[in-house]
């Protein structure tokens, strides 16, 4: 896996459907549902640092067809303050099987809900694209620290939810 893309300004990218879109910055559905980082309990924003990978992120939960036939809503975020942002390096991590794609164990969600005590922003390897990065926002600690610089409507390439052929 190549080293973490950060160098100067830091965007983050999230795709919502649109009426949680206003709401982006809760991370009320981690809070409520745990995921690979966070335990329930714990509100966790998940964006990606790119908005390809932000789009592979929600297709491969929902799948195409869904982000092809509901309204999402694409926002980038720019991050205030670059000291807030901690990178895990994939050598860090204690478990590697933590990047492989499934259920995540209780042990990597205690590991993700402990480094987003201790930080506002963490930059972890995308489990869905080896190459691509997602990051993660404690909305507590983050308040003040971004600001988004665009959110439009998203809308999916046909291709990727053909029709069937005659």
């Amino acid at each position: 896996m190549p080293r973490h893309p950060l160098s100067g300004e830091i965007h983050f990218w999230r795709l919502d459907a649109a009426r949680h879109a206003p709401g982006w910055r809760t991370g009320l559905g981690a809070e409520r549902g745990g995921g690979r980082w966070n335990p329930k309990g714990l509100a966790t924003v998940y964006a990606s640092l790119d908005p390809a990978t932000a789009i592979l992120e929600v297709a491969v939960h929902k799948g195409f067809a869904a982000l092809d036939s509901k309204a999402h809503v694409l926002t980038q975020v720019r991050v205030l303050d670059a000291s807030a942002v901690h990178v895990l390096e994939p050598h860090a991590m204690p478990n590697p099987n933590w990047l492989v794609p499934g259920t995540p164990s209780r042990s990597q969600q205690q590991f993700g809900a402990q480094l987003l005590g201790q930080h506002p922003f963490v930059v972890v390897p995308s489990s869905v694209s080896r190459h691509s990065w997602n990051l993660l926002m404690n909305p507590a600690l983050a308040a003040g620290l971004h600001e988004v610089v665009l959110q439009e409507p998203f809308a999916l390439d046909g291709r990727l939810d053909p029709a069937e052929r005659c």
